[in-house]
């Protein structure tokens, strides 16, 4: 789990269960995305205000490449 602390203390993170997040105080959880099969089986990944990634045949490699793109695109960036 990657986690992004600012200079005042908030921390980001892709949400997980490897450590509870509490510890760092209250929390705060939106979604950022969505991972659905399509009518043929494929599984798509849709970043809420972002791309749409995919196809792919199995739901696991949807979900990776979500968390590549947020980890890249969102996790990194310098602003929410």
């Amino acid at each position: 789990m990657q986690l992004r602390i600012d200079p005042k203390g908030s921390v980001r993170c892709l949400y997980g269960e490897a450590i509870d997040l509490t510890v760092f105080g209250s929390t705060r959880i939106h979604r950022a995305s969505h991972v659905e099969p399509d009518g043929e089986g494929r599984w798509w990944s849709q970043i809420i205000g972002g791309p749409k990634l995919g196809p792919f045949d199995r739901r696991s490699a949807a979900l990776a490449a979500e968390q590549q793109w947020l980890e890249q695109n969102w996790l990194g960036a310098d602003s929410e």
